[in-house]
């Protein structure tokens, strides 16, 4: 079984030395820092860390083990303290970095805080980070809801944020397995039954294209055949002047589709070969809430699957400022990654320490 570091006031040695000599190595097992997460943060060197994720406590809605954030009287005080927390976590990233945030909200006679885009929003304006992406966790099968004047609450927002325009991301590691296209008596067809014919025949009988974009539509569609036929696309759309609907508005001052359409009298929705990129909205089962560890609200670990494989490089070094019971260290280390995970509990971080042993 291997070993997982974990420092329970056994080991004398800085937070600073110990992420210094861990970075160092080549050990993947996670290492564990019982502390204070602010004072821990503050310990770390500038831009050492590649990937951040990590669910909070929420604001009034469980008493952790060993106390800490989210027990704040006011909800003002909870943002201040978590933005203390966002602000250390942007120092530590590196430039090509990204931070992932799951933040729940609460309510307060009868008020929705919207606590989670309060933060969010004072990270844009006061800390310089970047927004990237707001993803809706439908949990699938939430917790019971027996209010009788509102609608049951069944999702929450995980926040990508990074400091910089370019950084580390890689899409091909999150897309699906694509359809294959086949032949079908000499002539290719889609995975979705796109053969070509239709299309032709549409613009074969257009009244609103010239006979120069026939020509070329003609042309640029027995290139995309050629793509589908050689495996450089998986499948593929064309909208045809007067004939499909144009996507997302019909404005050229709006719309690059639109323009290209006006200009050329066509053109192609293109799908990767690799197959098709997740969406912003994740559907995803809670963690089972009868686990034996005593962490009150673990996450599940599929939520962290696409954030580290997305944007933690293979050689990165992953981090987790409210470790709990160590879920995203759990699935850094099933992906081959390094990570260090901060908490305040003693109790939670043995059960991190347990459930990363397991791997081998």
């Amino acid at each position: 079984m291997n070993e997982v570091k974990i420092d329970m006031e056994k080991n004398t040695a800085s937070y600073t030395e110990q992420v210094s000599d861990y970075i160092k190595s080549d050990d993947i097992n996670p290492l564990f820092l019982c502390g204070d997460s602010l004072q821990v943060l503050k310990d770390l060197p500038d831009e050492s860390i590649d990937f951040c994720m990590t669910s909070p406590p929420y604001w009034q809605k469980r008493e952790y083990s060993g106390g800490g954030i989210g027990l704040e009287k006011d909800y003002k005080e909870f943002i201040n303290n978590l933005l203390l927390i966002t602000k250390e976590i942007y120092r530590v990233l590196k430039p090509t970095g990204s931070f992932w945030l799951n933040l729940g909200d609460s309510y307060q006679q009868k008020k929705l805080l919207a606590i989670p885009w309060r933060v969010a929003i004072a990270m844009m304006d006061e800390q310089k980070w970047i927004l990237r992406n707001d993803v809706v966790w439908n949990k699938v099968k939430g917790g019971m809801d027996n209010s009788k004047d509102k609608l049951g609450n069944v999702h929450e927002p995980l926040f990508h944020f990074v400091k910089k325009n370019k950084y580390y991301y890689d899409v091909d590691a999150i897309r699906s397995n694509p359809s294959q296209a086949k032949v079908v008596n000499g002539s290719v067809v889609s995975a979705t039954g796109i053969s070509g014919v239709r299309y032709k025949r549409q613009i074969e009988l257009s009244t609103a294209l010239t006979d120069e974009q026939k020509a070329n539509a003609f042309t640029a569609l027995e290139n995309i055949l050629n793509d589908v036929r050689e495996g450089r696309l998986s499948d593929f759309r064309m909208v045809i002047k007067k004939q499909q609907r144009t996507t997302h508005s019909d404005s050229s001052g709006l719309s690059g589709r639109a323009k290209e359409l006006e200009e050329k009298g066509f053109y192609f929705l293109k799908y990767h070969p690799k197959g098709s990129k997740p969406s912003d909205v994740w559907d995803i089962i809670p963690e089972d809430r009868q686990r034996k560890d005593n962490h009150f609200a673990p996450y599940p670990e599929d939520l962290c699957k696409i954030p580290i494989l997305a944007t933690c490089p293979p050689d990165g070094i992953a981090l987790d400022p409210f470790a709990g019971t160590g879920t995203t260290m759990l699935v850094a280390k099933q992906y081959g990654r390094k990570s260090i995970g901060v908490d305040l509990s003693e109790e939670y971080l043995k059960v991190a320490e347990e459930r990363c042993s397991v791997l081998v």
